[in-house]
Parts: C-alpha cells; sequence; structure tokens
C-alpha cells in the first residue's frame, strides 16, 4: 500500500451557526440515549429499497441527524415513507463526502420537508474539500455533482457548513473533519483527479471524507460513509479528538469489498485492539469482509451483521437486524 500523509487542522470552517470546535477534555458529557436507523444500503427486507449508497438516521438524546442520502433521488425518502419515519424534525445532515452514492437524496429529502418545515434539514455539514472540482483520467466533464447542487440547496434557505477539523455538533457527538492519514490505508478507487487551489490536478484521495462520532459511558460509536479515509485512520482520530476510549460500535461503510488477504488481515488486527463489540458493515464494506471480522474479532451473529435498510442499533439494546441478515 501507498503511505499516505495529511496534516492535521483544527478548529472549523463555519458557513452559518454553529457550536464551535472545543478540546475534548472540556466535553464531559456523553450521549446517554442513542439510535441509528439504515436508511440506504444494498440489502434490502421488506417493503424498502435497496441501492449502491448509504444513508442512516441518528437520534442521540433526543436530537435527530441525518447522515447521507443515498444515491438515487428518491430511494431514501421511500425507504423513510416505508419505515413510517418522519424527517421534518431533522435540522441537521451531514455529508461524510462528495461521491454520488452518498448525495444523491439531498435535494427531494429538502424539498419534502421544506413545505413542513423550513429549519429541516436547512444545515449540512461538510469538510474541506467537498466543493473542490473533480474530473476522471482523462480529464472530460465536472465530476463533482455538488458543485452544481450547491446553489439549488442554498435557494431553498439551506446553508453549507465546511469543516476544516474536528467540530462538537452537541455534548457527545462530534464530527471528525477531515482526517489525518496515519496509517497507508488506500481506500478509494484511484481513478479521479482533483483541481488544488493552484490548479493542479492530482489524484483525489477523498481528503473531504469524515465521520460522525458518539461518546457513550459503553465506548464510543462511530458512524462512517464509506471510510475513503481508512476505518483505522478514523478510529484512531476519533480517539484522539474525543477520548481513548473502546469502540462500542463501528456502523456504515468501509470500502473493504475488494481488500487483499494482507489488508484485512492487519485491518482487523487492528479493530481488535480497539475493542470492537458491534458491527454493522453496509455499503462497500463487502459481505465477505463482514464474515471476515465475524470471526477475526470472536463476534457473534447478533453483534456482527452485513448491513441492511431498516436495521437499527440502539445503546443498551445492540443491534436489530431484521430478517434478511439475521
Amino acid at each position: 500500500m501507498q503511505r499516505l500523509t495529511s496534516g492535521f487542522m483544527a478548529g472549523a470552517v463555519i458557513c452559518g451557526a454553529l457550536l464551535a470546535a472545543e478540546p475534548a477534555a472540556v466535553d464531559r458529557a456523553q450521549v446517554r440515549a442513542l439510535k441509528i436507523t439504515v436508511l440506504s444500503t444494498m440489502l434490502a427486507d421488506g417493503g424498502e429499497l435497496g441501492e449502491w449508497g448509504f444513508a442512516a438516521l441518528i437520534e442521540a438524546d433526543g436530537r435527530r441527524i441525518l447522515f447521507d442520502t443515498g444515491a438515487k433521488t428518491d430511494v431514501v425518502s421511500k425507504n423513510v415513507q416505508t419505515l413510517k419515519l418522519d424527517l421534518a424534525d431533522v435540522p441537521d445532515l451531514i455529508l461524510s463526502h462528495w461521491h454520488w452514492d452518498h448525495i444523491g437524496g439531498l435535494m427531494t429529502l429538502r424539498r419534502e420537508v421544506l413545505a413542513k418545515h423550513p429549519n429541516a434539514l436547512a444545515r449540512t455539514h461538510v469538510a474541506e474539500g467537498f466543493f473542490d472540482s473533480r474530473s476522471g483520467t482523462p480529464p472530460r466533464v465536472e465530476l463533482n455533482q455538488m458543485i452544481r447542487v450547491r446553489p439549488e440547496y442554498e435557494q431553498t434557505g439551506g446553508k453549507f457548513l465546511v469543516h476544516a477539523g474536528p467540530v462538537r455538533l452537541q455534548p457527545g457527538v462530534w464530527l471528525t473533519g477531515p482526517v489525518p492519514r496515519k496509517y497507508p490505508e488506500r481506500n478509494w478507487s484511484g481513478n479521479t483527479r482533483v483541481t488544488t487551489a493552484a490548479g493542479a490536478s492530482v489524484e483525489d484521495t477523498v481528503a473531504d471524507d469524515m465521520a460522525l462520532v458518539i461518546d457513550t459511558a459503553q465506548g464510543l460509536v462511530v458512524v462512517t460513509g464509506c471510510g475513503h479515509a481508512g476505518v483505522i485512520n478514523i478510529l484512531e482520530h476519533a480517539r484522539t479528538i474525543v477520548r481513548p476510549a473502546r469502540v462500542h460500535a463501528l456502523i456504515g461503510g468501509i470500502h473493504l469489498f475488494n481488500a487483499s488477504e494482507q489488508t484485512l488481515t492487519w485491518t482487523a488486527e487492528r479493530l481488535r485492539e480497539f475493542g470492537v463489540e458491534h458491527f454493522i458493515g453496509a455499503h462497500c464494506t463487502g459481505i465477505e469482509t463482514v464474515y471476515r471480522f465475524r470471526r477475526d474479532l470472536g463476534l457473534d451473529r447478533a453483534r456482527c451483521v452485513v448491513g441492511a435498510v431498516g436495521q437499527v442499533f440502539e445503546l443498551g439494546k445492540g443491534i436489530d437486524p431484521r430478517t434478511i441478515a439475521r
């Protein structure tokens, strides 16, 4: 694997009102009630729809946050209806990175809730570099759809908050911001170029990839979209900005579906060191990867499952896998 480096920038670039980033030592509060519901991934149960994408609804101590919006314009919207959920009281949206399979439902969802409440999904959190221009190899059309979508979203009254470092969203709930690449986890396709501020075209390492970290008495709960920064880099960063606790739950995509045996072995060893207790491997994780980690981490079927739409992780109760992934 190629070694990567990335500088750590403290603080956040704020576009709108938000709690400022604070040192973890200041924030002693922990989340007591937590429920995470998967709204988009490839495997679906009952009447829900599956897709190559990811989205999840986070409910932490009475506050609700949407994490990613799936790939298709209408899949998350339909799954929300089928699951009898409502996003009209969700003020904050997190887009884990710029890729199409995480941002596709943004405008559909915003327009649907706008009629009920203008502040619903009105604050969208992204990491620095999210709006950078991207092209394929060789360059053709602009690949970053969010450059086009941004003004459309802002015309509805929505605001983007761009973070250059970790930020606390509420007591016990943190965004990592861009993740330092301490380890050479090459977790991206490598066929996309990004244009730098100086105008140079370089390989896109998805530097804007970020994760959500929830601090609980049982340990950290970490939600990822694709984990392009590398799941071990993400978890180490989470333990640095919040506290060096065990990882109570890891939920989302970690982009290891095509990883080598060497990579899977190394990753499992590190995850074991972090004490991962629950794992929902959704989206780009890979089905075989989930089974491999179940074995290597010493987890059982109740605590390590392939992600499915409608699946729930609840603090104190663990994972409800539903039927298809049970």
